[in-house]
Formats: structure tokens, C-alpha cells, sequence
């Protein structure tokens, strides 16, 4: 009889190290782009092309920049971040820029390129290269447009009390605008605005 409980007791320690085992095992998948996936309601790659589409559909159907028949030259300031969160504004202005670009009905100077062309040509009239060879200056194009904008975020808990889940939600709103460089008159202005709850188990892995 003994035997019996410690073969039965041996068995089930074996099962479960082996469920342990497999538990523990780390996996991966590919997954595309264009799904929508979320862990939870915090901002992702997800919310990230949902922004660009729909800002950049109107900017070039809506916008008054966009029956301009030359080409109009932008130059992006960025957008800035005002959530709590550490998100990459950078990928957003980066992919609108990319967008109205592909359309053709722009043209961009890159604010980080011009920087560094002010280096090199410093370096260049600063004597260490033959005059036949530096690069004249003043001979760049200026933006005649300035694209810049803000995100935010709210967040939001549900109140303590007792209950098996909690709740939470986010709040993100961007703000994209246009800005023209000669008289400093706002051309053009839109938001897009995202929110997503999430409820969570109070006691979970």
C-alpha cells in the first residue's frame, strides 16, 4: 500500500514538473504589421499607424496645402510629448513625413540633415579643405511650411473596492499642425484621438 502512494506521489511530481517545464518555456510568433494587437491599454505599434492614416488622409485631401500645385517645401519640428509614458514621437513625424513625401505633393528639408550640413560646411570654409572643392553656401532651399504637433495622454482607474478586476483606461490625443514660416500663420490644423480600457485580474501571474 505504501508503495503504491509513493508510486502515485512520484508520478504526479513528475507530471508536474514536466506541465512546469513546458509552462516555463519561452515562444515567439511572427505577427504582421497590419494587425491589431494590444496587451493592455497602453500606446503601441498599433496605435502608431492608426495616427498616421488619420492625419495624413485629410492633410493632403482637406488641408489648403494640399491644391498647391508646386510642390510646397515642409520642414518637421517634431512632435512633442506630453504624456507620462516614454514614447518614440520621433517614429510618428517620421512616418507622416514619409507618407505626404510618397504622395508627391511635397517636398522636405530634414531639420536634422540641415544641422549637419551647417557642421560640414564649417568645417569645410574652416581651411582644411582646398577652396575648388568646399561647397559654396547659401545655396539651400528654405521651408516655406513648418509641420509640428503634441501628443497626450489621460489616465484613468477605477476608484478601491472590492472586486475580482480592475479597470483602467487611456486616453491619447495628437495634435498636428501647419505653420507657415513667412508670416507665422497657422495653415492648418487637425487631431486624432485614441482610447482603450483594459480590465485585469487583481491576483495574476
Amino acid at each position: 500500500m505504501k508503495k503504491s502512494v509513493l508510486r502515485q506521489t512520484l508520478v504526479l511530481t513528475i507530471i508536474s514538473a514536466i506541465c512546469l517545464t513546458i509552462g516555463c518555456t519561452a515562444t515567439t510568433r511572427t505577427i504582421s504589421t497590419e494587425d491589431e494587437l494590444h496587451y493592455d491599454e497602453a500606446y503601441d505599434f498599433s496605435d502608431k499607424k492608426k495616427i498616421v492614416d488619420a492625419l495624413v488622409e485629410p492633410l493632403l485631401t482637406e488641408s489648403p496645402l494640399a491644391g498647391v500645385r508646386n510642390q510646397p517645401i515642409l520642414i518637421v519640428y517634431g512632435i512633442a510629448n506630453e504624456t507620462s509614458e516614454h514614447i518614440n514621437t520621433g517614429a510618428i513625424a517620421d512616418d507622416i513625413r514619409e507618407a505626404l513625401w510618397k504622395s508627391g505633393k511635397f517636398r522636405f528639408v530634414s531639420k536634422t540633415q540641415r544641422e549637419n550640413i551647417a557642421r560640414e560646411l564649417g568645417y569645410q570654409h574652416g581651411g582644411a579643405v582646398a577652396p575648388g572643392m568646399r561647397i559654396q553656401k547659401a545655396r539651400q532651399i528654405g521651408a516655406a511650411y513648418i509641420l509640428s504637433g503634441t501628443l497626450r495622454s489621460i489616465e484613468k482607474e477605477e476608484p478601491k473596492q472590492i472586486r475580482l478586476t480592475k479597470k483602467s483606461l487611456r486616453y491619447y490625443s495628437l495634435h498636428l499642425e501647419i505653420t507657415q514660416v513667412q508670416t507665422g500663420e497657422t495653415q492648418w490644423i487637425d487631431k486624432v484621438e485614441l482610447a482603450r480600457e483594459a480590465s485585469k485580474p487583481i491576483i495574476g501571474w
